[in-house]
């Protein structure tokens, strides 16, 4: 069995800077598609079923997060197979479980955890909308919007599963292709196709390209129906090699989810007014594009430096650092100057005119965005290698103040909330990001 990447985007594998490339294209194509979620949704949904709309995202963003980690370590397991395999083909499942390596059975394990993370979920949503705590007069629409998100998950898994075995290229190239046909169906809406109708294509479009990028990690690993469901023997495997990694990733991703996705219920929960809840999620679509834009520039990097890191070589570890953080702070600047430039027609536009924002809001959304690129720097270089309890006690702090803040505004500035919450999570996100470059100066030491 070849381990060449084949044609095409075998050929552009190897190449830091043009996967580099590949992936900042890849994510314009993806702010594209959020953007244009929130500008089409809030031109079809009445007001009140828009903000029942944000509170179903926000549930689908923890949904999509709480995989825990699993896809990042099941990335390193199969990474190391895959470099491993000789041209026999590597070690037999007997040898795997017994030196604690990958066994095929694996995957059929991880898709069975994630199809199961995604029923739990969908039957709190029905209940949800049974009991009346999301109201809706559209319940179709949001179980298939739901679903179709959720299907981020099993698309998490076969991106890592392609990217071990050197399909970076090739998965960047199918998630472009299944972004812009979600863009144009969405954009069909306006149009006058029924919401449905175009959710539902959505979610068959992205069936499709899992299941095609699934079925070719299936053939580069040589693997048989039998692998995909042989539960039992995956499951012992994970439980007996790698239970406790996926403990502390778990622990540390929880309190992520919690930190980054918490302000859109706690706003809920102390007022009634739309535009705070605006605010934060114009916010939330600036840090999310911000974050992938660092994500896709240290990922690069991230072959050198985790090189270096296990080379003891302390001298070109603090010169890849040094220059992932002026890449991503230099992504950062081009933000802030898009955003102090054009951001109030941004936000009009995007909200459809139903509120406005002001310069104060605008700075200090600037404030939390440059400390959210030190933090992403951080936890990005940091997972990768493996430092998952350090992260979670740097993740604490983050995880108190997002909690806070909220409540704290309502408290301390009810006439001015919406400033008083942005002053507070920006505030929270600075701090963090001072306890992050202390982590990061104290890895650069070595």
């Amino acid at each position: 069995m070849s381990r060449r990447g084949g044609e095409g985007p075998g050929r552009l594998e190897g190449s830091a800077r043009i996967l580099a490339l590949v992936k900042l294209a890849n994510v314009g194509i993806v702010m594209v598609w959020g953007f244009a979620v929130t500008f089409v949704f809030v031109r079809v949904l009445p007001i009140a079923e828009f903000q029942a709309f944000l509170l179903l995202v926000a549930f689908g963003n923890f949904t999509i997060s709480a995989e825990f980690g699993l896809t990042s370590i099941i990335y390193a397991r199969l990474r190391r197979h895959w470099l491993g395999r000789g041209p026999g083909g590597g070690l037999g499942s007997e040898e795997a479980d017994a030196a604690g390596g990958f066994r095929l059975e694996e995957m059929g394990v991880l898709f069975l955890f994630l199809g199961l993370l995604v029923g739990a979920a969908l039957l709190i949503l029905c209940g949800a909308l049974a009991m009346g705590w999301l109201e809706t007069r559209m319940p179709l629409l949001f179980l298939l919007f739901f679903l179709s998100a959720c299907l981020n998950l099993p698309a998490l898994l076969a991106k890592r599963a392609l990217a071990a075995v050197d399909g970076n290229v090739l998965w960047e190239m199918l998630d472009c292709g299944r972004r812009v046909v979600t863009i144009g169906l969405l954009v069909a809406m306006l149009g006058g196709m029924d919401p449905r109708l175009s959710v539902a294509l959505q979610l068959a479009v992205s069936l499709a390209v899992i299941a095609y990028a699934i079925g070719h990690v299936h053939r580069r690993l040589g693997m048989e129906r039998r692998h995909w469901l042989a539960f039992r023997v995956g499951g012992g495997h994970v439980r007996a090699h790698y239970l406790r990694d996926i403990g502390a990733s778990a622990a540390f991703t929880l309190s992520d989810i919690v930190a980054y996705n918490a302000p859109y219920f706690t706003i809920a929960a102390v007022t009634a007014d739309p535009r705070p809840m605006l605010l934060f999620d114009f916010f939330f679509k600036m840090s999310r594009s911000l974050s992938m834009l660092v994500r896709a520039m240290v990922e690069a990097a991230l072959p050198r430096i985790t090189r270096a890191f296990h080379a003891g070589d302390v001298v070109r570890l603090r010169q890849l650092l040094g220059r992932a953080l002026a890449a991503a702070l230099l992504f950062a600047g081009m933000l802030a100057a898009v955003l102090m430039v054009a951001g109030e027609r941004l936000f009009r536009l995007l909200f459809d005119g139903r509120a406005a924002i002001d310069r104060a809001d605008l700075l200090l959304m600037l404030l939390g965005l440059g400390g959210l690129t030190l933090l992403c720097v951080s936890v990005y270089v940091q997972a990768a290698l493996g430092r998952f309890a350090l992260l979670l006690r740097r993740s604490l702090p983050f995880l108190a103040g997002s909690l806070a803040s909220a409540p704290l505004a309502a408290l301390l500035w009810p006439q001015r909330f919406d400033l008083a919450f942005l002053a507070l999570y920006a505030a929270t996100l600075s701090g963090a990001a001072l306890l992050h470059m202390a982590s990061l100066r104290r890895l650069a030491r070595g």
